[in-house]
């Protein structure tokens, strides 16, 4: 699933994010969510979230 839409992540579930640092690589991080920092419904770029680790950045796909 493509993590721009906030209906399709829950905390808990394994995710691959794109980290701010990494924006220009597209360099994935996976882990798993521990909080939606996202407010808004949908989001272009992808739904924001920290993971369990501490990072933060940007959903680009859900593995569930």
């Amino acid at each position: 699933m493509k993590g721009t839409e906030r209906v399709n992540i829950q905390k808990g579930c394994s995710v691959s994010i794109v980290l701010k640092q990494d924006q220009r690589t597209g360099k994935l991080t996976e882990g798993v969510v521990k909080d939606i920092l996202t407010n808004s419904s949908t989001h272009p770029h992808g739904i924001k979230v920290r993971l369990e680790s501490g990072a933060v950045g940007r959903v680009k796909t859900v593995q569930g």
